[in-house]
């Protein structure tokens, strides 16, 4: 059971919190455990140790901050150790923050290059190792209902889904299996790694359910069936699902694009 009251209060931003994110332990840790995360609020992004409160909050931005991830594994050049957090802005910018250099991005990606500014970067989450693109690739949910995949290295956008058509996406994450969940407006999806069409199917749309169909074959009612015709049916039923994901259930859609 949880305390009633916390047994620790910071306040590392002016205006209210938008992300959490935690560091990896250094590589001095005794627990294993991170002590320290990274929170955005308002135009600056901060860093609040569990032991000693916040530490260090960056400049203004003169951006609304909103998501941040952490990411680690990137190749180390001069003073950098490959470990950066990749932050979300409001006008459609993904900046790059050193592990270490809180006091200023170091980096920039545009996301969004629509005229007038483009759509807010809402939610960010790493892809699993060796899923979609290979290399270290972000997902990034956008305030218009889209998901943009940027990979790190070139720096640029890869690839797009469509989550909403108006409804931002706010949270992303991904499952033990390496699927994909998104979440914005009422509606949460499940998407999973493009699989091989067969049968002349195309099941990496994104349009529809892998595991359902347009057109549900049923014996029930049909009393004027014949036996060959009832096994007829159950062939064209196998034959249809040949090759999907067997565990995949309705609301289970493709990665388009990242086969």
């Amino acid at each position: 059971m949880l305390a009633p009251k916390p047994s620790q209060t910071h306040h590392p931003h002016d205006d209210y919190i938008s992300s959490l994110t935690p560091l990896s332990p250094s590589p001095t840790s005794t627990s294993g455990f991170s002590k320290q995360w990274i929170s955005t609020g308002g135009t600056t992004l901060a860093i609040t140790d569990l032991r000693r409160g916040v530490l260090v909050r960056s400049e203004d931005q003169e951006e609304e901050l909103l998501s941040s991830v952490f990411v680690d594994g990137l190749p180390a050049r001069g003073s950098s150790k490959g470990e950066k957090v990749l932050v979300g802005g409001g006008t459609g910018v993904l900046t790059l923050w050193e592990r270490g250099v809180w006091d200023d991005q170091d980096e920039r990606i545009i996301v969004d290059r629509r005229a007038g500014g483009g759509e807010s970067l809402d939610s960010l989450a790493l892809l699993p190792e060796g899923l979609g693109l290979g290399g270290k690739v972000v997902a990034v949910g956008m305030g218009d209902g889209g998901l943009n995949f940027v990979k790190l290295g070139p720096n640029k956008v890869v690839a797009k889904l469509r989550h909403d058509e108006t409804e931002a996406v706010v949270a992303l994450g991904f499952d033990v299996t390496g699927r994909m969940i998104s979440g914005g407006g009422q509606t949460i999806k499940v998407w999973h790694e493009k699989i091989n069409e067969e049968d002349g199917e195309d099941v990496g749309t994104g349009k529809r359910a892998v595991g359902s169909s347009d057109e549900e074959d049923s014996d029930d009612g049909d009393e004027d069936s014949s036996e060959e015709e009832q096994s007829r049916k159950r062939r064209k039923r196998r034959k249809r699902n040949k090759g999907k994901d067997k565990n995949a259930g309705k609301g289970v859609m493709a990665f388009k694009g990242l086969g």
